[in-house]
């Protein structure tokens, strides 16, 4: 092998921690056949391979040596694909290519997502084997949204353009031809003012011009295929309608080459299979726009421009000029740009398009602002802290893209079927044309051409290919559009089969921070003086029950004064002097310490303890003032949320690491089914083990860092989306708002689109298995009647439409739980919204 035929291979090897690592792939690699040499760098983790090498035996000797390639991820957006059967073609030549581990192809999204090792040249040579396939492909991220969308529209503008010259031209053929067969005065008119035979000529003509014309997409994509032995459903049509056209053209033009008596046309039989199938992928192609209106309005969210301060002046410049650290000026009325935190101004933000929530949030300084939320009457200028592909918009357009893309378990019954179904079906035609030529009446070759291209035409796998995609597109958007987001499409499918949800408490279920609940005073003691001198000595402790009796002061307008001496009694509670008075504050055992008689408040703690809330006593001048109860008070919708899923017949558990008590207080007050408490933050995937006791799927919702274990362990990990990055990560599915109605809003797109898919699939099926044999003429030793090709064709576009429409009913799901505005607005309560 001379040099200059040799090439290099270049990988990423991972699992290497040493140089003797580095020795044990460099000779593993050198001993394979073609390779001249290899180099293994430790620094870079990657190896330079030279020769001849075949990359499958590469990556097959690396991982039996223990040190896999790198994998890596790339997204291709697919250009061609009609049918069930194109993704299946597409798929294996994607997992022909040598490296390639798995590939999923997306008829709806017209999408192709595969994982393979990490090679600099695979991409490209992924686009070249789908083309060798027949499709055309390019990496998804190279054209915006609004490119595609452009491209899209263009697409179905020249479909219904297309669909009205085939309309156009087909019109008078079918009136020629089917009126004489209907109408005897028509027929009469024909053969007296035109003649037979010149009447076939012009319905000749014009037939030719539209499979010629708006038909020639179907025999330029078609017949390559079906000479490469991958029929597709563009072989269906192109088989069927050059069949009807060739047996026309002999009868026409030369009638003597077959038998007598058996000389017809059937040129309109493939101008209309043509027009409605045209008129099928119109109205198929305007469906699968309206699939991806979620996508679209997301995008629509983020404006062109913002107006941004730099060296002291402010200009309106292009959002993608915006950096990280500008200063972004915004009016009143205007959408935000870009995530960022408030430095100067004051708003309300309508951030219901990211969240679901209807009211306007306060934004003051140091408030944080999402890019693609909506400013309400004041002026708010904030320094932007995400950008681009950072921003939280953004990360919501590839969650919705990267679930809509999924294919869910359920879609590989479908796959594997559609993989033989299209040869299957001109082998079922091939036999419909043998035994009405053995067995048929006369005439026999005509009888036998219209039902075998019945068959053709009427099983083309399109509604197959449809049925799940289109259902996840929209249940994915429709949820989205809820602040609902399926961070993984397979998700949506595992969420509906779920029986149990386990739930965190802090942040969860409650506000996760603790609020003063109450202040029992001692007789003779007032309210606000107490609370007022309490908060003052409160206001110099950092512990987070201090945190919420100064809130609560503060929360009531209270001037707080300044607290002198200031105490911390480890373990027992803080002492201070505020305006000559002797205060403190702590545990029973404090009081009895300092000699303070608690009374009555003693009886009051005992039964306060009870319902889970942490006890203080305050003590002014060495005698007993008050009980003050601080509590993490539940989420204002948390009771109904649970009630909701409890109707929804789930079992529902909570998981904490609170004491009993406090645990069973909450679990008493909600009526949760179960409940595991005094659980440490390593023991909550064993507690979701216990849970699934007797095979029950289980989704576990928190929203912590020390949620993440739970919700990767969970059949369904949901994160509430005010919680951490970690927690997000770890998710299979994040609620935008920070409570419970999301889940069971999740939980019912979930349900609805599952079945949604059922019902398209079912009549995807029923529609081929049940209308096969009757174009193939089983009905016609009874009734006398072939199945027309003609009605073939509006049978098979009609199917697929059908699909598409009922997957866009998902459209009109509406939040099982919806919140409504309180009067005079500054929150809202939940209702049970009825589902349609």
């Amino acid at each position: 092998m001379s040099a200059g035929s040799e090439r290099i291979l270049r990988l990423r090897v991972t699992g290497m921690t040493c140089a003797s690592c580095v020795g044990r792939v460099e000779r593993a690699l050198s001993s394979l056949p073609g390779v001249s040499r290899a180099e293994v760098n430790l620094a870079t983790e990657s190896a330079r391979i030279a020769g001849t090498p075949d990359i499958a035996a590469v990556l097959e000797r690396l991982a039996e040596t223990g040190y896999p390639a790198a994998e890596e991820e790339t997204a291709l957006s697919v250009t061609g694909m009609t049918c069930a059967s194109c993704v299946g073609r597409v798929e294996r030549a994607l997992r022909a290519v040598p490296g390639v581990t798995a590939a999923s192809v997306n008829l709806a999204t017209e999408t192709a997502t595969i994982r393979h090792a990490a090679v600099p040249d695979l991409p490209a040579r992924l686009i070249v084997a789908i083309a060798e396939a027949g499709y055309q492909a390019e990496p998804r991220g190279g054209r915006t949204e609004d490119a595609r969308a452009e491209e899209k529209s263009r697409e179905i503008a020249d479909l219904g353009r297309q669909t009205l010259i085939a309309g156009a031209l087909t019109l008078p053929v079918f009136v020629l031809e089917m009126g004489s067969h209907l109408i005897p005065a028509m027929h009469d008119l024909v053969m007296t003012r035109i003649g037979m035979w010149q009447s076939w000529v012009l319905q000749f003509v014009l037939t030719t011009l539209v499979l010629a014309g708006p038909g020639r997409r179907f025999y330029r994509l078609g017949l390559p295929a079906l000479a490469k032995r991958a029929p597709d459903m563009n072989s269906l049509v192109a088989v069927g309608t050059l069949a009807a056209w060739g047996f026309s053209v002999v009868s026409t033009f030369a009638p003597g080459l077959l038998p007598p008596g058996s000389a017809a046309v059937y040129y309109e039989a493939a101008a209309v299979i043509v027009t409605l199938i045209l008129l099928g992928r119109f109205l198929e192609a305007r469906a699968k726009g309206r699939t991806g209106a979620a996508i679209a309005r997301l995008v629509g969210l983020q404006p062109r421009t913002a107006r941004v301060e730099r060296d002291g002046a402010v200009s309106d410049i292009a959002i993608e000029s915006i950096r990280q650290g500008d200063i972004v000026h915004v009016r009143p009325g205007e959408r935000i740009p870009v995530d960022g935190a408030v430095i100067r101004g004051d708003s309300f933000v309508d951030e219901s398009m990211i969240t679901g929530e209807p009211v306007p949030v306060e934004k003051a300084e140091g408030a944080e602002v999402t890019g693609g939320t909506v400013n309400g009457t004041g002026a708010l200028v904030f320094r932007a802290t995400r950008v681009g592909r950072d921003t939280m918009l953004a990360q919501i357009i590839r969650m919705v893209q990267d679930a809509q893309g999924a294919k869910l378990p359920i879609q590989g019954l479908v796959d594997r079927i559609t993989l033989y179904f299209v040869p299957a079906v001109m082998a079922a035609a091939l036999l419909t044309l043998v035994v009405w030529l053995a067995i048929g009446p006369e005439p026999r070759l005509s009888h036998a051409l219209v039902a075998a291209v019945a068959v053709l035409i009427i099983a083309c796998p399109c509604a197959m290919g449809l049925a799940t995609p289109t259902s996840i597109m929209v249940g994915t958007g429709r949820a989205a559009d809820m602040g609902v987001l399926f961070r993984k499409g397979d998700a949506l499918q595992s969420l509906h089969e779920v029986g149990v949800i386990a739930l965190d408490k802090t942040g969860t279920l409650t506000e996760g921070r603790p609020e003063l609940v109450a202040l029992d005073l001692a007789p003779g003691q007032d309210e606000e003086t107490v609370l007022r001198l309490v908060a003052a000595v409160e206001a110099a402790s950092e512990h987070p029950v201090a945190a919420a009796i100064e809130r609560a002061a503060r929360g009531r307008g209270l001037d707080l004064p300044q607290a002198t001496g200031f105490r911390s009694h480890t373990g027992f509670g803080v002492s201070a002097t505020v305006e000559g008075r002797a205060i403190l504050i702590g545990a029973e055992r404090l009081m009895t310490r300092e000699g303070v008689t608690l009374g009555a408040l003693s009886e009051q703690a005992t039964a306060r303890a009870r319902k889970g809330q942490t006890v203080l006593f305050a003590a002014i001048d060495g005698k007993a003032a008050a009980l003050i109860a601080v509590a993490d008070r539940l989420k204002p919708s948390t009771p109904e949320a649970i009630a909701a899923l409890k109707r929804m017949g789930l079992r529902v558990a909570m998981i904490t690491g609170d004491g009993r008590a406090t645990a069973d207080a909450i679990a008493a007050e909600l009526g949760l089914d179960q409940v595991v408490a005094e659980v440490l933050p390593d023991g909550k995937v064993a507690a979701l083990h216990d849970l699934r006791a007797g095979g029950a799927r289980l989704a576990y919702v928190g929203d912590g860092i020390n949620d993440a274990p739970a919700l990767a362990a969970a059949d369904v990990g949901i994160a509430i989306g005010t919680g951490t990055d970690v927690a997000i990560e770890s998710a299979d599915v994040v609620l935008m708002s920070g409570d419970l109605r999301g889940v069971v809003n999740a939980l019912e797109v979930s349900r609805r689109t599952i079945r949604n898919i059922r019902e398209n699939l079912f009549w995807a099926f029923a529609y081929n298995v049940a209308l096969i044999p009757v174009a193939a003429g089983v009905l016609y030793p009874v009734t006398g009647l072939l199945l027309s090709p003609v009605l073939a064709a509006g049978a098979m576009a009609m199917s697929s439409v059908f699909v598409l429409s009922n997957a866009l009913r998902l459209r009109r799901i509406r939040p099982l739980m919806a919140e409504l505005p309180r009067p005079g607005g500054g929150g809202g309560q939940t209702r049970l919204a009825p589902a349609e």
